[in-house]
């Protein structure tokens, strides 16, 4: 199945997460279901819902084999809330792009549903990405100089913490 038109289901956005917990596809796709109020299918589903989510879930390499993509999730819950209590309710860490376009600086949700910037390992794999080795964020660590400007001018500045759901 092609991804689909952006006025598909609730939203037009796509998220891309990488989880570090080997879990089946239908339990992430179950806690997808319960924090976006949605139904949530998997991709190639013949008849989904009006309204559904799509997710494809694959396993690839490094310390967050797990991705996730979702397609058409809801407007109303953000990228950043939506991956926290999927973190939390599936006691995991998941990584999920921030907003400056650096490929290796995501946002790390962590099992309690903490929020932070970091910093990863990005070595591409047959499989895609490989992301290990997570380090925060902080404007004056080694793999923040070179993108220091950008980082600093992100939403999610160096240093930045949500504090968790379950904090």
């Amino acid at each position: 199945m092609a991804i689909p038109p952006v006025s598909f289901g609730q939203g037009s956005a796509i998220w891309n997460w990488h989880a570090d917990v080997p879990l089946a596809p239908s339990v992430i796709m179950r806690a997808l279901t319960v924090v976006t109020g949605c139904a949530v299918v998997p991709m190639g589903d013949d008849d989904p819902p009006v309204d559904a989510v799509l997710c494809d879930v694959w396993r690839g390499d490094g310390e967050f084999p797990v991705a996730i993509d979702c397609y058409g999730p809801p407007s109303e819950v953000t990228e950043p809330a939506a991956a926290a209590e999927v973190a939390s309710l599936l006691r995991c860490r998941i990584l999920l792009a921030d907003d400056t376009l650096i490929p290796d600086r995501h946002v790390l949700a962590t099992a309690d549903g903490t929020l932070r910037p970091v910093h990863v390992d990005v070595s591409e794999t047959d499989d895609g990405a490989a992301l290990s080795n997570p380090r925060p964020c902080t404007g004056h660590d080694p793999w923040c100089s070179r993108w220091r400007v950008p980082c600093q001018q992100s939403w999610w500045t160096p240093d930045r913490v949500v504090p968790g759901l379950a904090a």
